[in-house]
């Protein structure tokens, strides 16, 4: 399995609008986060987890000629909002683009993007198929998705466990059952936002504790903000086994 990480940024991105800090106007290309999302290229298929506003860019970036499904964790703008850019998918594809997630999370899309499911549809707009996912395993194209239930403060949202691989974005808390489901993972992609603690994210202290408990061979940390600092010093302050993710890392499962 091939993942990349599409963006590693929180809702704002980095640098942030109008902000001057030395993360904001840093020109290490590490610092610039565009919204979280990762591709997954596996058993021949290539899928999205997480379509935000800059899905457009990052696809682009990564040549991404191909999508054969999205799924999404949860509603929040920051990982729907660049839905209506799988267009040019239907148009080269010519195939109607799966969408899976939870049936909150569809009903959210059809409110949001209401002229895609329209009784009406104007010519040229996104063509979807919907297939609501539970807690459930269930297969995306032939591959063995493992939902991992975890809490954005009270949002209840979904990480996934894909063989060797588990992806844990937007989340300050996860059961002992649900960790069960983590253990084993050779590879983890998790949240941490900042240093100081979060009402719905972890962080750099809450995150690299868990990752100690669940042991890894190797993570990484995604959905960080400005506030994390500057990536070359914070890298000096994790263990060996976790690093700060960046956009555009490959990493081989």
């Amino acid at each position: 399995m091939k993942i990349t990480l599409l963006g590693t940024g929180t809702s704002q991105g980095v640098p942030v609008i109008g902000c001057t800090c030395e993360v904001c106007r840093s020109v290490d290309y590490r610092d610039q986060r565009l919204r979280v999302s990762v591709h997954l290229q596996v058993e021949g298929k290539s899928i999205i987890i997480d379509s935000g506003p800059d899905f457009r860019q990052q696809v682009l970036r990564e040549r991404i000629k191909t999508l054969d499904a999205l799924v999404f964790t949860h509603e929040h703008k920051d990982h729907t909002a660049g839905l209506d850019d799988i267009r040019a998918y239907n148009f080269s594809q010519k195939k109607d683009m799966p969408l899976y997630a939870e049936e909150r999370v569809l009903e959210q899309l059809k409110r949001e993007f209401s002229y895609i499911f329209a009784d009406y549809k104007y010519p040229g707009i996104p063509q979807v198929q919907l297939h609501p996912i539970t807690e459930a395993p269930f297969e995306v194209e032939g591959v063995l998705f493992t939902p991992i239930r975890v809490m954005h403060y009270k949002l209840p949202v979904l990480g996934f466990r894909i063989g060797d691989f588990s992806y844990i974005t937007d989340a300050n808390y996860i059961s002992e059952a649900e960790k069960e489901k983590v253990r084993g993972s050779k590879v983890i992609v998790m949240d941490a936002l900042r240093h100081e603690p979060h009402i719905s994210h972890f962080s750099l202290k809450e995150a690299v504790s868990l990752l100690e408990e669940l042991q890894p061979e190797q993570a990484y940390l995604t959905h960080i903000s400005h506030l994390m600092g500057l990536h070359r010093q914070v890298e000096l302050q994790l263990p060996d086994f976790i690093r700060l993710g960046y956009d555009g890392l490959q990493i081989e499962v």
